[in-house]
């Protein structure tokens, strides 16, 4: 490829809008340009990295038996009836109606589209186990599209479903597979992603993995713990507190608190920590505007995926009304009156606690010496907290979490039958009786791969990208493309290292080397040769990587097997 003939623009200016580094270099260096909010469309380099990330997911699904099936992008809503998730699956689906007046849907996942092609195959035990997977386009209606490719509405991926006759089998091949996700991610340049335990969301199931890539510009949070392997997505992370009782109960009393709404106001105004406090926070189902209001220690706040997996459904921040019957700024959980259908929760860090402050569902008055057992005797207790920074680690007993940020760019699921019961999917075992097989499901996201892989390896000039998944192996840059003898050589090299299979750009322009050189940055490509009339004079070509390790001149007549050499070595230190 001439670099003269690359679709796409370079500059050195980091755009207002991008957040984070990766988004950045990818727009500076030709990479990919918005469309629309959360919607890019892809120039050439970068078309040629995801393509590469591609084939080595390829190459790992077929080896553990996937079967490449093609899914729609577009559904009809029906399928989506069968599982229950048209309607359940909030704002982030896609939905509209054909000219047929037919409901229709943007896949955002396919579970439902893989059952229904599989369903009719697989009604004998003998079909089983099997896996298909697809790289296909989806979209979600992300509210909040940001940094880039890291969160994006319509994104490509990969995404796989298993298929199993046991509980036993699927375990198995979950593991298959989580060691497969292990090599994609080394072989892609990320060998430090870790794995958590996360919640299994809209997707369902008993059992759920996310990878994570830890870095400071993370979307999710994750807890692990320093004294064990404990390690898992704070949505997911059970919050254990250690609850300490006073001696003595005191006496529960109304305590005037003029122009008091907050509950660090109420503790600064009662010279009381906020670890012996209640607070009220309230939310609204999302179907019925109903309200749930959750009873939690003050100091801590409430995890609200946790809570949506308690209700079973959506909330959403309250608004509160005059009519409600809720005080906002001095609800409390005695003598709580809520008008219409209400949930009340409390969080297991009020469990045996006393002597607490907490709103007394009066205008300017809180209740001093709350205890849980005499004053609430009927609460119920449930986590629904987030776990915190030197909390106790759920595995070994330890105070020892530590939170840190991380990107998501894998999930695997053991989804059950959770979407072949639901769409009615059986096979007969060998005394002719029906199940419903178990499934697994199995993501990766292509586009967020390479950006964070960007994230990870890039320096302040550029994308320093992996041999494996680079544009192009080879940036050949020719100065003084004017000198006839540089040009002519530089020529015949690109031509001898496109005889080699080798991967090569040609940056032949009459441009200034330092236009040249800062390019080459961009663009990220592993190994750079350099030819001039200096070198020439010396009968070498300068060699030199990325990633500034190596920095070498090289005998003319030596340029491609060496080249050759350091591309396998490369190659070979990822596969490792």
């Amino acid at each position: 490829m001439k670099l003269d003939k690359l679709v796409g623009e370079r500059f050195k200016e980091k755009p207002s809008d991008c957040v984070i580094e990766s988004h950045a270099l990818m727009m500076r260096g030709g990479y990919m340009k918005d469309v629309a909010k959360g919607i890019y469309s892809q120039y050439m380099p970068l078309k040629r990295i995801c393509r590469k990330i591609e084939n080595i997911i390829r190459e790992e699904m077929d080896a553990i038996d996937g079967q490449e099936v093609l899914f729609p992008v577009t559904l009809p809503a029906s399928l989506w009836d069968e599982s229950g998730r048209y309607e359940s699956v909030g704002s982030e689906l896609l939905r509209f109606s054909d000219r047929n007046k037919t409901k229709m849907i943007l896949g955002m996942t396919h579970e439902e589209a893989a059952v229904q092609l599989v369903r009719d195959y697989a009604k004998s035990y003998n079909n089983y186990p099997f896996m298909i997977y697809q790289i296909q386009t989806k979209f979600r209606d992300e509210a909040r599209p940001r940094a880039g490719l890291i969160r994006v509405r319509e994104f490509t991926m990969k995404d796989a479903y298993s298929f199993h006759t046991s509980q036993e089998d699927l375990e198995a091949y979950y593991q298959v597979c989580y060691d497969a996700y292990n090599r994609i991610f080394a072989r892609a340049g990320l060998p430090d992603v870790v794995t958590v335990a996360s919640d299994s969301g809209m997707m369902g199931g008993s059992l759920s993995h996310e990878y994570m890539l830890l870095t400071p510009i993370g979307e999710d949070t994750i807890a692990t713990c320093q004294e064990c392997d404990y390690r898992a997505n704070m949505e997911a992370a059970d919050s254990i507190i250690e609850n300490k009782k006073d001696a003595e109960d005191k006496t529960l009393t109304k305590t005037f608190t003029p122009n008091i709404h907050t509950i660090e106001e109420i503790c600064e105004f009662l010279h009381s920590p906020l670890e012996k406090s209640c607070k009220a926070v309230v939310y609204q189902k999302n179907a019925t505007d109903d309200y749930v209001v959750v009873f939690i220690r003050g100091d801590l706040d409430v995890n609200e995926t946790k809570l949506t997996n308690f209700l079973g459904e959506e909330v959403h921040p309250a608004v509160i009304t005059d009519d409600c019957g809720l005080n906002a700024g001095y609800i409390g959980p005695v003598n709580l009156k809520v008008a219409g259908d209400y949930t009340v929760i409390y969080d297991k860090s009020l469990q045996g606690t006393n002597n607490l402050s907490c709103g007394a569902n009066e205008e300017e008055y809180h209740y001093t010496n709350l205890c849980m057992e005499r004053d609430v005797p009927d609460a119920v207790y449930t986590d629904v907290a987030k776990i915190i920074e030197n909390g106790i680690c759920p595995a070994c007993g330890k105070k020892a979490i530590r939170l840190s940020r991380g990107i998501e760019i894998g999930n695997i699921f053991q989804l059950g039958t959770k979407y072949t019961k639901s769409m009615n999917m059986q096979y007969l075992d060998a005394e002719g009786k029906s199940h419903y097989p178990i499934m697994g499901c199995y993501g990766i996201g292509v586009g967020r791969l390479a950006a964070s892989v960007c994230e990870l390896h890039h320096d302040d000039y550029g994308p320093v990208w992996p041999m494996s998944i680079a544009p192009w192996q080879v940036h050949l840059c020719c100065l003084r493309a004017d000198d006839a003898e540089a040009k002519t050589y530089a020529d015949n090299l690109y031509d001898e290292l496109q005889k080699e299979h080798i991967e090569v750009i040609y940056d032949d322009r009459n441009v200034r080397p330092g236009v040249m050189f800062s390019d080459a940055d961009l663009l990220g490509v592993p190994i750079r040769l350099v030819v001039s009339p200096r070198n020439m004079k010396e009968s070498v070509v300068e060699l030199s990587t990325r990633d500034k390790s190596i920095q070498d001149k090289i005998a003319l007549n030596e340029t491609v097997q060496t080249v050759k050499n350091l591309i396998a070595e490369m190659m070979k230190n990822l596969e490792a």
